[in-house]
């Protein structure tokens, strides 16, 4: 297991390098943030002072070359906006963020799995439909419109929760709701259809015919030999938990990594950004690895090689 747990850490060595890349090539397309920083009466001595101190002077090979050495060491600048670490910056706005992801996968995965092998046991039942139906409507609403409906509703009409901001349990409702929406009816998707293939089985036929109880066979024989797709699923889904993060953030006013790096997008805070998208692609390929390594303890059958 600790070879393979290393083979495939070496194997995200050029993974990191493209999103390395990527990162720093997009964020120069936007154009020279000197002039979206200085006032645009500025003298030339201090545009050129200003690209000298933050090495935008340099040819854009040099550029990079010293973003991979800095980035490596865990350096990525200060931030041209707030003339602060630009890490530093973004791991402070990194609990926020953490709460409001770990909330939504909370109640993605505590909501989303129930409810499809509930829908997958009663097959073509009202319950059934109903399940598919809402699952549909979770996946055709965009988050944004999500969100903004949830704002007018339950914080402007009935005035039950807060319009934004960060705080309590409930400030919290709302954000990790709307960001868990699209992730309950895939997940609940999912989990109905590999439950549907997992009760048809001769194995689940056995079971019933040794008396075993309905509820064993469903959540135990059944739900542990479905989970695997459902698990990489929700795995995968963590890149779009990221991405929902930035415009439930920005809506919310909730004051986390993904409202960060708007602002910083804005301001063509370089920096900033190539901070943020690393450390997003870093979740995401740490979080597969465990997947991975799932993989085995829920079915032995799998092999590490």
């Amino acid at each position: 297991m600790l070879q393979y747990v290393v083979r495939r850490l070496i194997l995200t060595i050029p993974v990191i390098f493209g999103i390395l890349v990527i990162a720093f090539m997009l964020t120069r397309l936007s154009g020279d943030p000197t002039d979206l920083i200085l006032p645009p009466d500025v003298t030339e001595e201090a545009r050129d002072a200003f690209r000298q101190v933050h090495g935008l002077d340099k040819p854009i090979w040099t550029q990079f070359i010293a973003f991979c050495v800095q980035a490596a060491q865990g350096d990525f600048g200060n931030s041209l906006r707030f003339q602060e670490p630009a890490l530093s910056l973004v791991l402070e706005r990194m609990a926020a963020t953490t709460e409001l992801a770990l909330a939504a996968m909370f109640l993605a995965i505590a909501i989303g799995i129930p409810t499809g092998v509930i829908a997958a046991y009663h097959r073509n039942t009202f319950v059934d439909i109903t399940v598919r139906s809402v699952s549909l409507l979770g996946q055709a609403l965009p988050s944004f419109y999500l969100a903004i409906l949830s704002i007018i509703i339950f914080a402007v009409w009935l005035r039950w929760l807060p319009t934004g901001g960060r705080g309590g349990f409930w400030h919290l409702l709302l954000p990790a709701t709307t960001l868990a929406f699209q992730l309950v009816a895939l997940i609940a998707r999912v989990t109905r259809s590999c439950m549907l293939d997992v009760l048809g089985q001769d194995y689940i036929r056995t079971a019933r015919a040794k008396g075993l109880g309905e509820t064993t066979i469903v959540w135990i024989h059944g739900l542990r030999n479905a989970f695997i797709p459902v698990l990489t699923v929700i795995g995968l889904q963590v890149g779009f938990l990221m991405g929902g993060v930035v415009v439930t953030e920005t809506v919310f006013s909730w004051p986390g990594v993904g409202r960060l790096a708007i602002q910083a997008i804005y301001a063509r805070d370089f920096p900033v950004v190539q901070a943020v998208v690393l450390l997003f692609a870093l979740i995401f390929v740490v979080v597969n690895l465990i997947v991975d390594i799932l993989y085995a303890v829920l079915d032995p059958r799998i092999g590490y090689r």
